[in-house]
């Protein structure tokens, strides 16, 4: 016999553990996951910062809406602090001015330094690399500690997560949704949010559902020692063109990455030697940093909608199917507005600020006629 809840979230990321969590206090939540661990995927293999104008505009939106939470986030909800501060440094060769300066001018907070006080931020920045310099106020953020403070307010509300519990059948009979898992446990509810990251379509297939056209793609990060340069204080760096960024990594190590996006299907990705070969041949043409070798690689998938906006909202035609889809590579940071947004859409309540944005990620602009 199936066991009887308000809402299914299917997928225990970050967006189905910050969904349910926000759902909790109103009504019977059970967050229903495929792995062993929550966050196994995309969340488990992010290397999260918040940067205020990261993503499209219905992201910065939500990124805009987040900070105050992640900075003061409520009691209980984690042993230590969710941010630290550390500046986003964009650094552009000759031939990206171009872009910086359209980054300038769409952009809050990001402002123009010398190139020479960009080398004083980050001294193995190679003075011949840039023309131009922009930096902002950002912070890294600690997505353990942060999935971990939602999953806790699940629980803390009586919310119910079942790992290892992948969906099998997905089916709506007479107004309750039927979900199978690999567990042996089924369930039942009104409501089944599909928060699947890079499976989202094959759920949707699964409760035999039309695609909106999800694009899992390939994100690497390879760990190097700067030696003898100690980059703990050291900004973000990124150039301009997004083809590459370094982050300092348990403060004396640096994260490497390409930047890449390559679209792939939904599996357990791994890095690809290329790629990483790519990222530290284009971090090395700005930054005189010798590789002796690669400590760690991995990689994630980011998955977005055809669009690259993010799809909140009910299906097209399904009663009670709610996707809550594309999150690229922004669901990290957007989390608590994005999960209490969903919570509001689901509940029927006034979504506030986050208000503006509803139109633009309804998932419905993808339905086939």
């Amino acid at each position: 016999m199936a066991q009887e809840f308000d809402v299914i979230v299917i997928g225990a990321g970050m967006a189905g553990s910050t969904a349910a969590a926000h759902l909790a206090p109103h009504k019977r939540v059970a967050l229903v996951e495929a792995e062993d661990v929550p966050g196994y995927h995309t969340t488990g293999r992010s290397a999260a910062t918040w940067i205020l104008n990261y993503g499209p505009p219905d992201v910065r939106v939500l990124n805009g809406l987040s900070l105050p939470f992640l900075q003061n986030p409520p009691p209980g909800f984690a042993d230590h602090a969710l941010t630290r501060p550390r500046a986003v440094l964009t650094v552009a060769p000759e031939d990206q001015r171009e872009t910086l300066d359209i980054m300038m001018a769409t952009s809050i907070g990001l402002r123009p330094i010398a190139v020479a006080e960009a080398c004083a931020l980050v001294p193995a920045l190679r003075s011949d690399y840039a023309t131009a310099a922009a930096i902002e106020d950002a912070a890294d953020l600690d997505v353990a500690a942060i999935q971990q403070g939602f999953l806790r307010m699940l629980r803390a509300e009586g919310g119910v997560l079942a790992l290892r519990a992948r969906a099998g059948r997905i089916e709506r009979k007479a107004s309750r949704w039927e979900v199978d898992t690999s567990s042996g446990t089924a369930f039942r509810a009104p409501v089944v949010i599909n928060a699947s990251g890079s499976w989202g379509d094959e759920v949707a297939a699964i409760a035999g559902l039309a695609p909106i056209g999800l694009i899992p793609c390939r994100r690497t990060g390879a760990i190097i020692d700067p030696a003898p340069f100690q980059p703990e204080d050291w900004p973000m760096v990124m150039d301009a063109a997004g083809t590459w960024y370094v982050r300092t990594e348990a403060r004396t190590k640096l994260m490497v990455s390409p930047a890449d996006a390559t679209p792939m299907h939904p599996h357990d990705v791994q890095p690809d030697e290329l790629d990483i070969a790519i990222g530290i041949d284009r971090m090395q043409q700005a930054l005189d940093i010798e590789v002796r070798r690669v400590e760690r690689a991995w990689a994630g998938l980011r998955t977005f909608t055809p669009d690259h906006s993010l799809a909140f909202g009910w299906d097209a035609k399904a009663a009670g199917f709610f996707w809550c889809v594309g999150q690229g590579g922004y669901g990290i940071q957007t989390s608590p507005a994005a999960g209490r947004l969903v919570a509001d859409l689901v509940l029927g309540r006034d979504p506030g600020e986050a208000g503006s944005i509803v139109a633009t990620i309804d998932p419905k602009r993808f339905a086939v006629s």
